[in-house]
């Protein structure tokens, strides 16, 4: 009845008597005065962007509505402005960013590209249009449409 001691590898003593082993960190700095930085115009940002949402519109359309209104925008030979609408689209840019940037980069060879990011709500603001507004902005460019409407009784809901 008697069973013979078996250890099961784990000493709790051997645990508590362990000295702490101090971790090293290393950190690696990249500077950015190897880099290559081939020269890329306005026309080669936006059509690798375009190809982008061409490819994206099929593969995650939920992705493809978030970003769609984004601007990319060169704005010197190294800085490439990233303007979008939302902090909740931004959030959904970042998931394909690196992918998409990186690409870029490899693409024009020129790695030593910074990335800025501006909220502009404004400017990229998509605003439905219903068949009433744009009846309003028509009778804005042309009068007589009031006229035409009132004549016809135009139904516009």
């Amino acid at each position: 009845m008697s069973r013979p001691k078996s250890s099961s590898g784990f000493s709790i003593n051997s645990f508590l008597n362990k000295e702490e082993k101090q971790e090293v960190e290393e950190t690696a700095v990249v500077t950015n005065e190897n880099l290559q930085e081939h020269h890329f115009t306005e026309t080669d940002l936006q059509s690798e962007w375009n190809l982008m949402l061409m490819n994206l519109r099929a593969k995650d359309p939920f992705v493809y509505n978030a970003i769609k209104s984004f601007k990319l925008e060169k704005i010197d030979e190294k800085l490439i402005q990233v303007q979008y609408p939302s902090e909740s689209a931004k959030a959904e840019f970042d998931k394909i960013s690196g992918e998409f940037f990186n690409h870029f980069k490899r693409k024009v060879n020129n790695y030593a590209i910074i990335i800025e990011y501006k909220q502009d709500v404004q400017n990229l603001k998509i605003e439905v249009l219903t068949t009433k507004k744009k009846f309003e902005r028509f009778v804005e460019m042309n009068p007589l449409l009031k006229d035409l409407d009132d004549l016809m009784k135009f139904d516009l809901t």
